[in-house]
């Protein structure tokens, strides 16, 4: 398995061994490697002659320093599951330095308002860390295909709208959310909770779940209080935030359209970590 932490390196390998009927399969993470993350790999190995992953926890994304320095960094674990899905897969993890180059600091982006919503009312200059460091990673790997995961929802949705304005040649893939036999999101932030943390937050998705059933026949401001309610009888569990918002604009549900896919957003706090979930309601 090649690993490489300096980008000068990773481009010169990657033009060593690629054509124009190469395509390369790329999946930026954050490290802390789940079953989630395993699955993307495996969609890029199974659809690209070379699959790239990066490992790199962003600074720039973090609006809470407490948060970005309790962020589990497990690289040498992470290479051997790596390893599971396929040893053929290039690994890049460079430091802050080779991404920044001593200007660690975040671009200003406008992504057509899909930014204002959710996450980004609770993570002020959140999504321009994100735009910033995929636009970078795409810049450096020239990938065919990007995958990302369906649980950041709102960044894969930010991610495809930075491609469509910036005219990258990149195909954003969502896929689908893998879960905890409890219906619990697989996560990273997940390795900080203890065992009793994991079974008690089953009920994030428990609650989507059944406003999802709820949705079919209420409207979104009952769903909302009836999901406000269920956490405010559960004190280990702060809400942070639940939207049902339209999938295409994010911006949230006032009246049900037919016409439109609608999908249910949730952020929670246990014991100081973030969790967040989404669910389809079409």
């Amino acid at each position: 398995m090649l690993i490489f932490n300096n980008q000068n390196e990773l481009v010169a390998h990657l033009a060593s061994v690629s054509n124009t009927a190469t395509t390369i399969g790329f999946v930026p993470t954050m490290g802390a490697l789940h079953q989630g993350h395993l699955s993307l790999l495996s969609e890029a190995v199974t659809n690209n002659s070379i699959t790239v992953i990066s490992i790199f926890v962003n600074p720039t994304q973090f609006n809470n320093p407490e948060d970005l320095a309790k962020y589990p960094r497990t690289l040498d674990a992470d290479i051997e599951k790596i390893k599971t899905v396929s040893d053929k897969i290039i690994v890049y993890a460079p430091s802050v330095d080779d991404i920044y180059k001593g200007n660690t600091v975040s671009q200003p982006f406008d992504f057509d308002g899909l930014e204002n919503q959710m996450e980004g009312q609770f993570r002020p200059g959140h999504f321009n860390g994100v735009g910033t460091i995929v636009k970078r990673l795409f810049e450096i790997v020239k990938p065919t295909n990007a995958y990302f995961g369906e649980k950041d929802f709102q960044q894969l949705q930010i991610v495809k709208k930075m491609v469509e304005k910036a005219q990258m040649p990149v195909q954003v893939i969502g896929c689908p959310i893998y879960r905890e036999a409890n219906g619990l999101a697989m996560s990273s932030r997940n390795e900080r909770l203890s065992e009793t943390e994991k079974k008690e937050a089953a009920i994030i998705f428990k609650t989507i779940s059944h406003a999802k059933k709820l949705f079919a026949t209420k409207s979104a401001t009952e769903v909302t209080i009836w999901v406000k309610k269920t956490f405010e009888k559960n004190q280990n569990f702060a809400l942070e935030y639940f939207q049902i918002a339209d999938e295409a604009t994010l911006l949230p549900c006032i009246r049900k359209n037919k016409t439109k896919k609608y999908r249910a957003f949730i952020a929670v706090f246990i014991n100081n970590i973030r969790l967040i979930d989404t669910i389809s309601l079409n």
